[in-house]
């Protein structure tokens, strides 16, 4: 007979994400890895992310002030079936740094172009992987946590999302506002996430933007012109908003999630923090949400109504030196997204209650 687990105990050594017993039958969350970064623009290692939160997970204590004992109804990561995530990884790298080594000048050749429609196809790929393990999880009745790898990862989970639940609404989290067409010729690259599920996914009725302080004026136009589609609080009027102690942040957070429909995505980039709480994500910008500030959004989402029906963690990057081979690593970056992806689903399951 196996002993019954006991949550205030240190994790065993080969236990599973946040050093919980739990397998995919018995197991309420079941959270995705998608360990690719091909299309990372400016520094690489976020294919590292799901290895290294599951790492530093079993540091996390797994009672939430917030909302209780979350892991009680079983959280499991699956793997990579087959290596068909970490294969087209490689391949698409390779050919996405070589093409990118340009700087942004384009080319009139065939070798760039085969290039392109390559990491293209590998992304679409991708997509159609992610997309039906993620049905297979929504199917079950089971809640789809998705950990990147850059943010272009998520799009087939949002897809399968959006197959179940038309009419979904996507609360996003990030420094950029991802709204890029085809970034530097890839089509599915990390900065075109919401482009894509702007233009492919029509069931996506509204977008709300969090912590947006880094885009284009192409972007910035998108979103003005989306006839109310797009809804960005830029992190200049957050932090005014925090700065004018008349403000209510908790009103505002309201009236933002208002704008939303019942049944919700979240995808929450990790640079939508204050790069102190992500310092090797790939792309960090200066400003961003305090992690006091994230709790205020998590705890005003699982009690609004609405339903939280997937999320996804994306760009947690544990940094050069992180070892997955050592039993324990000081990586940062790693405590505060396993941190934050236990926060991620906690909220979700509030919201399902």
């Amino acid at each position: 007979m196996s002993r019954p687990f006991d949550p205030s105990a240190a994790a065993a050594p080969h236990s599973g994400i946040f050093g919980l017993p739990h397998g995919p039958d018995e197991a309420h969350v079941h959270v995705l890895p998608i360990p690719f970064d091909a299309t990372a623009s400016y520094r690489k290692g976020a294919w590292k992310g799901p290895a290294a939160i599951r790492q530093a997970s079993r540091q996390v204590d797994l009672y939430d002030l917030a909302t209780g004992r979350p892991y009680e109804v079983g959280i499991c990561l699956l793997g990579d079936e087959g290596g068909e995530i970490g294969r087209r990884n490689r391949e698409a790298s390779e050919l996405f740094d070589r093409e990118s080594a340009a700087g942004g000048e384009v080319r009139d050749d065939l070798a760039r172009g085969a290039a392109l429609e390559r990491v293209n196809a590998l992304g679409g790929e991708l997509n159609a992987l992610v997309r039906d393990r993620t049905r297979a999880v929504l199917q079950a009745g089971k809640l789809p946590a998705l950990v990147g790898g850059d943010h272009s990862t998520p799009f087939g989970g949002i897809e399968a999302a959006c197959e179940l639940h038309p009419g979904l609404g996507l609360l996003h989290f990030d420094a950029h506002a991802d709204l890029r067409v085809a970034y530097e010729g890839f089509v599915w690259s990390h900065a075109s996430i919401l482009h894509n599920v702007v233009e492919r996914l029509p069931t996506v009725t509204r977008v709300v933007q969090v912590g947006v302080r880094d885009l284009c004026e192409e972007e910035h136009d998108a979103i003005r012109c989306s006839g109310g589609r797009v809804i960005t609080l830029f992190d200049r009027e957050w932090q005014q908003a925090k700065l004018t102690t008349r403000r209510d942040l908790r009103a505002l957070v309201r009236r933002q999630l208002a704008a939303l429909p019942h049944r919700v995505w979240l995808t929450f980039d990790v640079d939508a923090l204050d790069p102190s709480l992500c310092p090797s994500t790939g792309t960090p910008v200066p400003g961003g949400l305090s992690w006091a500030d994230a709790e205020l959004w998590l705890e005003e989402l699982s009690g609004s109504g609405r339903e939280v029906v997937g999320l996804d963690l994306s760009e947690v990057n544990p940094g050069p030196a992180w070892d997955p081979h050592r039993a324990m690593d000081d990586s940062w970056d790693a405590i505060v997204g396993a941190r934050l992806l236990y926060r991620l689903i906690a909220s979700a399951l509030a919201s399902r209650r």
